[in-house]
């Protein structure tokens, strides 16, 4: 399937926003998902499906000083 992930095109074998999130090594970090516009909570990732063409950004936080 191909999403466009942080503006770049990817072809990924995933089903939910947790796998997506799983694929690059984010779970359990402490990152914004947003689908098609819209801002997903944590216990709504296992269970929206992604479907091709889908925009999702993956916006995680990095400390430094």
């Amino acid at each position: 399937m191909e999403l466009i992930i942080n503006g770049t095109m990817q072809k990924l074998e995933v089903k939910t926003i947790q796998d997506v999130v799983e694929y690059f090594g984010l779970s359990g970090k402490p990152i914004v998902v947003e689908a098609d516009g819209e801002v997903l909570v944590l216990e709504q990732w296992a269970h929206t499906t992604v479907r091709d063409g889908m925009k999702i950004e993956l916006v995680h936080f990095v400390g430094g000083g």
